[in-house]
């Protein structure tokens, strides 16, 4: 099942962000597998990253929500707010 799992940064965290990239790019490939989409949220005039967003392939919500929770992004304090919602892919259609 696709989930959606949207991140919003905390205030002027940009440093914190970019110190842990690396770790979190890292995590990420290692469930790549499981990656439907993702990439980062940006600021309106697109210089700036301000989330994540992520559409993943979990079995269930707590898998879902564990992905999220050993994020090292999350595990740094970057986010203000994980949320974790099941998604459906239906445009355009496969």
């Amino acid at each position: 099942m696709l989930f959606a799992i949207i991140c919003h940064d905390k205030k002027d965290s940009s440093s914190v962000r970019m110190a842990n990239r690396p770790a979190h790019l890292e995590y990420l490939g290692g469930h790549k597998e499981k990656a439907f989409a993702a990439g980062p949220m940006m600021t309106d005039d697109g210089d700036g990253m301000i989330g994540s967003l992520l559409i993943m392939d979990f079995a269930d919500k707590a898998e879902a929500e564990s992905f999220a929770a050993g994020d090292p992004y999350n595990q740094a304090g970057l986010f203000e707010t994980v949320t974790v919602v099941p998604w459906k892919k239906v445009i355009p259609a496969d």
